[in-house]
């Protein structure tokens, strides 16, 4: 939901300069980013450096999601979200409003990137993802609002990175944000309260969204709805008993499901490899013939090419001599 009474309350052009009451740092306005109940994003400059400005009129969210990301710093590696930089308050139109600012990531969004690089990339992608919540769970915490709207791949490093932490949550508790296709209640496959399996869960809805963009609504199977899905798109089909056990919630830690898809990724791997070994075995006398053909008519094509520049440059210097002498 957009925050129309802070942006109505605050608005704020390209090349305004935004200066935190207490600390004194000025950031320029580039653009907006993005928005959300809890606040906007913008896109801002300082010292000759991007960085993402987060505004609210709400205290208490801004607070709890820059201890989310000073919680991600002390996740050594951690590449899920962004660096916490620092926070203040800005004052405009006789309210104050309080900020943080983070590290701006730059890249593609996965959908855009898949889009582009194509499904191929998911299954990596994922198990970089999968590293990342491994650590993040260790400490004590469930990302909760997974889903490619919050995933951006940087370039040209080709990592996953999330730009949105304000659903993260202490494990035990319940689930602060969702998105109904990712959230396992939704499906009746479990319920919100924040344990590892409900990432999981959301990371393998993830993979079936990349062969249906489009998602679909429920119709009251759940499980055998999302399982009919899975079966009968052909690009799922190395993932099959991965995205089920994860539905499930068989897997007891993001390690376990992360050591089940390298396996799948380095069978597919293997796959490749072998049919294009099998390919270049296998060729007929006739395709060798016709490498022979080819290589015999770029030969030709050589030679006839050297002989034409050769007969072109004796004619243009006996020009030359012809003009010479007409002058004397």
């Amino acid at each position: 939901m957009m925050n129309n009474t802070l942006r109505n309350q605050c608005k704020i052009a390209p090349g305004t300069l935004i200066t935190g009451k207490w600390n004194g740092n000025q950031y320029r306005m580039v653009k907006e980013l993005g928005y959300g109940a809890n606040g906007i994003v913008y896109l801002v400059e300082h010292m000759h450096r991007q960085y993402a400005l987060k505004l609210s009129d709400n205290g208490t969210s801004i607070i709890s999601e820059m201890n989310i990301l000073k919680s991600f710093s002390k996740v050594q590696g951690s590449a899920l979200g962004p660096s916490f930089l620092e926070a203040d308050d800005y004052t405009a139109g006789g309210s104050t409003f309080p900020f943080y600012v983070m590290e701006y990531i730059k890249g593609e969004s996965l959908v855009d990137f898949l889009r582009k690089k194509g499904e191929a990339w998911i299954g990596v992608l994922m198990l970089q993802l999968l590293g990342s919540l491994a650590d993040l769970h260790s400490h004590g915490w469930v990302f909760g609002d997974l889903k490619p709207d919050n995933l951006i791949v940087t370039l040209p490093e080709y990592k996953i990175r999330c730009v949105d932490v304000g659903g993260t949550t202490l494990i035990g508790r319940s689930v602060k944000e969702y998105t109904e296709f990712f959230d396992r209640g939704y499906w009746g496959l479990g319920s919100r309260k924040a344990d590892p399996q409900y990432d999981l869960f959301a990371l393998a809805m993830i993979i079936v969204n990349s062969a249906y963009p489009a998602r679909f609504s429920k119709n009251g199977e759940g499980y055998k709805q999302i399982s009919d899905k899975i079966h009968a798109a052909s690009t799922l089909d190395p993932y099959q008993k991965l995205l089920e056990n994860a539905l499930r919630g068989a897997y007891q830690s993001a390690a376990d499901m992360q050591t089940e898809l390298a396996g799948i990724i380095s069978d597919k791997k293997t796959a490749r490899q072998t049919v294009s070994k099998a390919g270049t075995s296998a060729k007929s006398p006739q395709t060798r013939q016709s490498r022979h053909a080819q290589t015999h008519q770029k030969t030709t094509r050589k030679g006839s090419f050297a002989e034409t520049f050769v007969v072109v440059a004796v004619i243009s210097l006996l020009y030359v001599f012809y003009i010479y002498e007409q002058l004397l």
